[in-house]
């Protein structure tokens, strides 16, 4: 770790808890700063805070009290849910204290070089499949990110050997400052999180933020089939590597005669991959052109994608019961994930969907939705689902309490060689704390079936 002065005896209000509160307040702890930590869930019931006060950080909780910012705060490290909108970050925006997320944090105490990677979908699978990669190439990586693993706590850790491979929300990019990752990559931009950002252009700008210290001596990885993509990163001064799944390239990644290219050399043939689904086509080549940037061979990256099969809550395969394949995708919180998960099945699939309700229709789901031989809804978008089902002419349709109800309503609805997806097309937070937690619903139900 760094032995940086940077945030010595200044005083830092650390803004909501979580694991990346909890990180951040004990590093700023240790690196000397005069912390305050503000959290919304009461002392009697809040175990982290109790522990930071243990070790002598001020712990203020029961709510975010404006008056706390009378302290006269140099910085604010902020819990990256908590939204711009609410009045204690839109006083601290007013008085211009410095908002930043611990992602920042992360960086100035990192000897390790950082590889970001954002988009709307797909970065849980780039960001684990090329640390798989480089793990298996022996470049010595490191994961954290939006992923489950705090950067500034991964970064405390890393020396110059490193790379720290990590996924990145929009969310956390707003709140950087000097973060520069030595290989950025942008997948994709969709509508997503509009409720947070309040605007497309406010979204779009937020992942653009991956780009903007980035030097000569960097790379930036991006999509060539998104125009918005290439936008953003068209006044990067980072070398540009593209990769597109329609496109032959003269450089860059792409696929001809069934095979991936990488500068012209063929790196590998489709057949080889193990990773069901044709949108994950796109997150492959994201990690192979970072893979080949940094000097792995093509027989290791070969090796891992024999064997990837894709990470938990993302497409994942779970069990098959009487001939009825169940596959898992709680992490497909928007109605583009949902659509790329039902086309990657060939054949008719019983699609489970529904979660919070942020406002929107699913008339863009109403094309994929013709592959859906049943619907089951939950959840508070279970009746707008339901419209787009009828008029993509979808007679099945079945409304539940819940994820693991649905299951068995699948199940008995279902015949041998059926596909029973959980693709809610929604985040959790209607009726679970987390996808994680819906997801694990499902896996629970379906071994139950057995």
């Amino acid at each position: 770790m760094k032995n940086t002065t940077e945030y010595q005896q200044k005083k830092i209000l650390v803004l909501g808890l979580a694991k990346s509160g909890v990180a951040a307040a004990n590093l700023l702890h240790k690196l000397g700063a005069e912390v305050t930590v503000n959290d919304r869930l009461p002392i009697e019931e809040n175990e982290a805070g109790k522990a930071l006060q243990e070790v002598g950080i001020k712990v203020i909780c029961g709510g975010h009290p404006i008056e706390i910012l009378d302290d006269h705060f140099d910085v604010i490290v902020k819990n990256p849910g908590i939204p711009y909108n609410n009045p204690l970050v839109l006083k601290a925006l007013d008085k211009e204290i410095p908002i930043i997320t611990e992602i920042e944090l992360g960086y100035h105490v990192s000897e390790a070089d950082f590889i970001g990677i954002t988009g709307s979908n797909g970065k849980t699978t780039t960001t684990t499949l090329l640390f798989d990669i480089l793990k298996q190439g022996k470049k010595q990586p490191l994961i954290a990110g939006n992923i489950g693993t705090v950067a500034c706590e991964v970064a405390q850790t890393a020396s110059s050997e490193n790379l720290i491979v990590t996924e990145l929300s929009s969310f956390q990019l707003m709140g950087i400052e000097e973060f520069r990752p030595k290989i950025a990559i942008l997948l994709n931009i969709f509508d997503a999180h509009i409720d947070y950002h309040g605007s497309r252009k406010n979204y779009v700008n937020a992942k653009g933020q991956l780009f903007k210290n980035q030097t000569e001596e960097d790379y930036c990885i991006l999509n060539a089939d998104d125009e918005e993509v290439l936008s953003l990163g068209d006044s990067n001064k980072a070398k540009k590597v593209l990769f597109s799944t329609k496109q032959v390239l003269k450089e860059g990644t792409y696929i001809k005669d069934n095979c991936i290219y990488y500068n012209q050399d063929n790196v590998l043939s489709l057949k080889d991959i193990a990773l069901p689904g044709k949108h994950n086509l796109e997150n492959i080549m994201a990690a192979l052109s970072a893979a080949k940037i940094l000097g792995v061979d093509n027989e290791t990256i070969r090796d891992v994608l024999h064997v990837f099969t894709g990470v938990k809550h993302r497409l994942q395969y779970v069990e098959t019961i009487a001939g009825r394949k169940f596959y898992n995708d709680s992490k497909a919180t928007n109605i583009l994930a949902t659509k790329k998960a039902i086309t990657a099945f060939a054949k008719p699939v019983i699609l489970l969907a529904g979660g919070l309700d942020r406002g929107n229709e699913f008339d863009e789901l109403i094309p994929e939705l013709k592959n859906v031989k049943t619907l089951i809804t939950f959840g508070q978008t279970a009746s707008k689902l339901e419209r787009a089902a009828k008029l993509a002419g979808i007679e099945s349709i079945q409304h539940v309490d819940n994820v693991e109800h649905a299951v068995n309503i699948a199940y008995e609805l279902s015949i041998a060689g059926d596909v029973v997806l959980l693709s809610p097309a929604c985040a959790s937070w209607d009726q679970y704390k987390t996808f994680e937690e819906r997801g694990d619903m499902f896996i629970d139900a379906v071994h139950k079936l057995k």
